[in-house]
């Protein structure tokens, strides 16, 4: 599995989980410091895409082969190359746009290597299938309550810092979530 923004909230959490589950875990991610900290949530490999041409380090990672799944989170140009970087009959899964720019992946990548390209959007998933979520809710803290997760905390904000945690964000400093706590 190749987790793109894996440094992040969403895509530690990502780590975790694809660990978890036995999956040999491809972190993507922009420096050397972010990448420790994602073999420290389980990742087994690291790209690091500031340096790195990311299609050819996936697949030098995978023997040729390509990422079995793809977990985007930061879209981009990254997102075809990843696309790029998929296994036959792959799976390719948008959550987010952190890089700023919603991309446009060329159909004929899909056609070639057979692999789906699939969009998360946790708001409809919420509201249109409600029992699935809460399922999915309940074993991500079940694996929390037992040790298998922990979320990394970046920081921890009071209401009155959280243009400084936003300012974080943007800066694309964080690692794991930043927390803007009401009352300090």
């Amino acid at each position: 599995m190749l987790v793109l923004g894996a440094a992040g909230g969403v895509g530690l959490a990502a780590v975790q989980i694809a660990h978890a589950a036995g999956c040999t875990v491809i972190a993507a991610a922009s420096t050397a410091e972010k990448l420790e900290v994602c073999r420290q949530s389980g990742a087994s490999i690291g790209i690091n895409y500031g340096v790195e041409d990311l299609k050819e380090a996936v697949k030098s990672a995978t023997g040729g082969r390509g990422a079995d799944v793809v977990i985007d989170v930061v879209g981009g140009p990254y997102t075809e190359a990843a696309v790029r970087a998929t296994a036959w009959r792959g799976r390719v899964l948008i959550i987010g746009f952190a890089a700023g720019d919603i991309p446009r992946v060329p159909a004929n990548l899909l056609l070639l290597k057979g692999c789906e390209l699939s969009g998360v959007f946790w708001d409809e998933f919420l509201r249109r299938e409600p029992d699935a979520c809460r399922a999915q809710v309940g074993a991500i803290l079940a694996g929390i309550a037992d040790g298998r997760f922990n979320p990394p905390i970046h920081g921890r904000y009071a209401i009155e810092e959280a243009g400084l945690a936003l300012k974080a964000l943007a800066e694309r400093r964080a690692t794991g979530k930043l927390l803007i706590c009401p009352q300090g």
